[in-house]
């Protein structure tokens, strides 16, 4: 298998999911703006989003990937069908009653999620009906994810990365079609986020027949195999909630700056998270099998050299997607979002929010790489501390910042403890030498480095004034933008080509 042509297919099928999304959240933007209606809704989001990482793509995912990959490897199809069932099956028990307790629930988790929505009248009771429509997401959308964990460890990438397509086309009907006859409009979009759900699993179940690795209903705990996944979900659960925690201290905070700054926030990590999911979810995926493999055939050279080439990648891509998004904030949010409700200080505001995510791009991007050189050798433990030291750190300083640059802080303290997070990741290989840099890292730097400078300049120049991109009509500023990103990608690659990379020196088979 050529690692390079599958992580383009789940780049291309990543940037489809993202595209899609940036339509779901510019119609969200004209037809509610960033008020009182919008920040309901994200709140009401932001729980079941965070417990589906924390019970599907994070802690769940850390725990059951490398283990069901070590059984494919060494056991067999009929064992690993067998540990896929037991793990559904206590996976659907467990999220069955979480949903119910989250539905019934629902007014106290608003102050959990946004105590300070008390001091807007119906804010909390609208916040709390979108929690109840919403809440059942979680169940199907974490059995979405064990499905494309086996998927993913079968080397069929393509389904799960298209997935989240569904969702974004299920909000976006639900935002044309259904919002304008209800009331309040916006219950709209929480039923589209549920049957965005629903849809999602049914497109996983026939790939997996397929495999014949659909899941039965049977329920072990003591499975052996059952059983370490839960041990293994110990500390990876501590360690994915460490970062849940912080997203929700952050609501928190923002809630308390008063209207507006939950929504900028939130349109600003839209556009953060395109570039985040297409090089770093992407870059994950595609990773831990081959990580796995290699620990298990004890092969350290070659798990040594698969992490060196998916740190390249990320500092060759992730670097001018980072500078892209900086030089580029204000056309881009005032071309994807700035109609209808959506203002000039809107832009303005998800701008600030969005320079300080843009600091740490790099960061979380080479988290997600460095991570799974943790979890293939099923050391939970390691990424756990490092995280809660980063949640630390994160929170002292966004607390220092908020009141200093508001809800920018917010996002600026993020990015500086995504870089921390990263860095001790890096520096705790290192010296238990899981990872060896290999040669030629000075001359690749100084080349990217170069190719920067050319990119920046070309950026500068051709996005031109801030203020044009705020008056300007949409298919101007579509134009014009399309434009500039040509111009910048084209400057970037033929500097580089010109300093001597061929990006057929990226070309890397892992066998099956």
């Amino acid at each position: 298998m050529n690692l390079l042509k599958a992580l383009s297919t789940v780049s291309a099928l990543t940037l489809l999911s993202r595209i899609t999304g940036l339509v779901r959240e510019s119609l969200k933007a004209v037809g509610f703006g960033a008020g009182l209606q919008m920040d309901a809704f994200e709140a009401a989001f932001r729980l079941p989003n965070i417990l589906r990482r924390l019970f599907a793509e994070g802690a769940f995912s850390q725990a059951f990937v490398p283990i069901l990959a070590e059984y494919k490897r060494g056991r067999g199809n009929d064992a690993t069908r067998d540990l896929v069932s037991r793990v559904a099956t206590l996976l659907a028990v467990l999220l069955l009653a979480l949903s119910v307790l989250g539905i019934f629930a629902a007014p106290w988790l608003v102050y959990l999620l946004a105590g300070g929505f008390v001091r807007t009248p119906g804010k909390v009771e609208l916040t709390a009906e979108l929690i109840r429509i919403m809440f059942p997401y979680v169940f199907f959308i974490s059995l979405v994810s064990l499905a494309g964990g086996v998927l993913n460890v079968h080397r069929r990438f393509a389904i799960p990365a298209f997935t989240p397509v569904l969702l974004n086309v299920s909000i976006i009907c639900a935002t044309i079609f259904v919002a304008p006859h209800v009331d309040p409009p916006i219950v709209a979009l929480a039923w589209g986020v549920a049957v965005g759900g629903v849809a999602q699993l049914t497109l996983q179940l026939v790939p997996l027949a397929r495999l014949a690795m659909l899941p039965r209903p049977r329920f072990d705990w003591r499975d052996e195999g059952v059983r370490r996944v839960l041990r293994a979900m110990g500390p990876a659960v501590l360690g994915v909630s460490a970062a849940q925690i912080s997203t929700l201290i952050n609501t928190q905070l923002a809630a308390y700056l008063g209207d507006g700054r939950i929504s900028w926030i939130t349109y600003a990590d839209r556009l953060m998270e395109f570039p985040s999911a297409m090089l770093g979810v992407a870059l994950g995926t595609v990773l831990l099998p081959s990580l796995v493999q290699h620990h298990h055939d004890a092969n350290e050279e070659q798990y040594r050299a698969l992490l060196d080439w998916g740190l390249r990648l990320t500092f060759l891509l992730a670097l001018p997607a980072a500078l892209a998004l900086a030089l580029l904030a204000v056309p881009l949010i005032s071309t994807l979002y700035q109609y209808g409700r959506f203002t000039p200080n809107d832009v303005w505001q998800t701008r600030d929010a969005l320079l300080g995510y843009s600091v740490g791009l790099i960061g979380l991007i080479a988290v997600k790489i460095l991570a799974p050189g943790f979890y293939a050798r099923q050391d939970m433990k390691t990424p756990v501390k490092i995280a809660f030291l980063t949640v630390l750190v994160t929170q002292v300083l966004a607390v220092a910042m908020m009141f200093q640059i508001g809800h920018a802080g917010l996002t600026l303290a993020t990015s500086l403890g995504a870089c921390l997070n990263a860095t001790l990741l890096f520096v705790t290989m290192r010296r238990r030498g899981i990872y060896v840099p290999q040669r030629g890292w000075p001359l690749f730097l100084g080349r990217v480095t170069i190719a920067l400078a050319v990119l920046g300049g070309v950026l500068w120049w051709a996005s031109g004034a801030e203020g044009f991109w705020v008056t300007a009509g949409l298919w101007v500023k579509v134009g014009r933008l399309s434009l500039v990103i040509i111009a910048g990608a084209l400057a970037y690659f033929a500097a580089l080509w010109l300093v001597g990379f061929r990006f057929a020196d990226f070309n890397r088979r892992e066998h099956q």
